[in-house]
């Protein structure tokens, strides 16, 4: 089994691989080769069982697609997106990645004959507009109200469409924020949910820029992993024509948050949050949806965590090592 990887460079992506190298197989076949794709050069994980190039170049500028699946990978992770601070802020970029570089990908595969993988594509929570109800379920609509909700919304279309078509089987994955996102901030409108805790947890200030009651839905980079694996190996009988799932999640308030990180790691190292209310992100996240009923991705075996305390303790087994500084 070949794999590709696009967005092998990022978080998600960076880690995916690492658990794919561990386990050496995916859904019971074995890997016979990995290949990341980025802008940047992807960090090849040592001791894999199996060899792993990697592979640069912008996906949406013309005739790269066809580059990067010419080998005919059998599963297709696609991961690769501007996040959404950076979608609202750019909006060409945004619409050349998000959109017209998926459009382009999916080309590329329908135009290799005789060629059908798996491709799994990572879409958003950010595809729901308001009114929201107090939880969100399967059959709620789609009115997004970011670009980059937007740019998600249409490759979920695409994706099903291609399906339908035979070009691909697809299925969707509508991840919530990933919290805790290890490494440096990054331009999504959401890193705060995940700076206020590591931040914090390294000794350093974060800023909070929205009030404690806003609440917002959560899993954990494991999780994720985890959500790729399993989509990527679901029998698409299951999912019959609905090849879009809302990923399981954990709903809190950006005070549980903060209540949890004072459990686990004391009133010093919550003392490093300082409030700055920022309007610009204050008006994005009020527009996004707060709580989910995935029951149907739980009935095919999609699982989160299932308290914040949980998801700050995976980030400390995970990232830091079991340690924090206090």
């Amino acid at each position: 089994m070949r794999i590709l990887i696009l967005g092998g460079g990022g978080m998600v992506g960076r880690k995916l691989i690492e658990r794919l190298a561990q386990d050496g197989q995916l859904g019971g076949r074995e890997i016979t080769a990995a290949t990341l794709h980025d802008v940047i050069e992807p960090a090849i994980p040592a001791g894999a069982p199996f060899p792993i190039k990697s592979l640069t170049s912008d996906f949406s500028q013309p005739g790269e697609a066809e580059k990067i699946v010419a080998d005919r990978p059998d599963v297709i992770f696609h991961l690769a997106a501007i996040v959404s601070g950076e979608a609202e802020a750019d909006f060409d970029k945004g619409y050349r990645i998000n959109l017209d570089g998926t459009r382009l990908l999916f080309d590329a595969i329908r135009r290799l004959e005789g060629y059908t993988p798996r491709v799994v594509f990572t879409s958003s929570i950010a595809v729901f507009g308001g009114p929201f109800p107090d939880a969100i379920g399967d059959e709620f609509f789609l009115t997004p109200q970011t670009s980059y909700g937007t740019q998600k919304a249409i490759g979920e279309l695409l994706l099903a469409d291609y399906t339908r078509r035979g070009c691909f089987d697809g299925v969707g994955i509508r991840l919530p924020t990933i919290c805790v996102r290890p490494g440096k901030p990054n331009k999504a409108a959401s890193g705060f949910f995940s700076n206020i805790i590591r931040e914090p947890l390294n000794g350093e200030e974060a800023v909070l820029p929205v009030p404690e009651d806003v609440r917002h839905a959560h899993a954990t980079p494991r999780a994720a992993v985890n959500f790729l694996i399993r989509a990527a190996t679901i029998d698409g009988k299951e999912l019959g024509a609905r090849r879009i799932l809302t990923m399981p999640s954990v709903s809190v308030t950006v005070a549980e948050q903060i209540d949890a990180l004072r459990r686990i790691a004391g009133d010093g190292v919550v003392a490093r949050i300082r409030r700055e209310p920022d309007p610009t992100i204050m008006q994005i996240v009020a527009n996004w949806p707060q709580r989910f009923d995935a029951q149907r991705a739980r009935s095919l075996g999609f699982e989160a965590e299932e308290s914040f305390d949980e998801i700050i303790k995976v980030h400390i087994e995970d990232d830091r090592g079991g340690s924090f500084v206090k």
